[in-house]
């Protein structure tokens, strides 16, 4: 008789981690997500690790705030983020003086004022089109745009359904990874003095290069 359908997974606790584990008592469910992130090096969404687990999604972010919160009490040299529902393992800043002794130093990446005004503009506007960005910023923006592009912070996602269906732009994982954020949401709010500040300084710029 052959059986359909998922297999069922067995599973005992961790003594030291409170984890379960399958049929294997040596391999707890942290172990299995230590091994994935590993492994996979970029971020694996979570609805994936819980498949891999056999678990809710619920019950695999408690292992990983667990793994999160353990890997900062021991102070170690890599470090689990998460990244708008996604979770990566990665090396600690603080270790990267140590690591180009060893590896080739990547090439550094300047962000100008105009990349960083292009940036936020993206960031907080998204998805949003080249022609925005330059309705926003008074100026030709394409070099930036694509600047941002080049080094990652920014990408293409999709176009607009509107006459000549321009490129939309938005942030990537690496923006987060950056700016040590967890998602969009989590980017500070101007306050609204603020905001009016910079519109009456945007009009005055404006009217200035009308002149010109």
């Amino acid at each position: 008789m052959i059986e359909t359908g998922k297999p069922e997974i067995t599973a005992t606790d961790d003594p030291q981690t409170g984890n379960q584990a399958d049929a294997d008592p040596g391999l707890s469910k942290s172990a299995i997500v230590e091994a994935i992130l590993f492994t996979m090096g970029e971020s694996v969404p979570l609805e994936k690790l819980a498949y891999a687990l056999a678990l809710s999604t619920e019950e695999t972010e408690r292992i990983l705030q667990r793994m999160m919160e353990s890997y900062a009490q021991e102070n170690r040299g890599v470090q689990i983020i998460k990244l708008d529902g996604a979770y990566q393992m990665c090396t600690k800043k603080q270790t990267y003086e140590y690591l180009i002794k060893v590896a080739a130093r990547p090439p550094k990446q300047v962000l100008t004022d105009v990349l960083l005004e292009t940036l936020s503009i993206i960031a907080y506007k998204q998805p949003i089109t080249r022609l925005e960005i330059e309705k926003i910023r008074g100026v030709s923006s394409g070099h930036a745009v694509n600047k941002l592009v080049e080094y990652n912070l920014v990408c293409e996602l999709g176009r607009l359904d509107a006459p000549g269906r321009p490129l939309l732009f938005g942030t990537t994982e690496e923006f987060l990874r950056s700016f040590g954020i967890h998602s969009i949401d989590d980017l500070p709010q101007p306050e609204p003095e603020r905001v009016e500040e910079f519109r009456h300084e945007a009009e005055a710029e404006m009217e200035v290069r009308m002149k010109i």
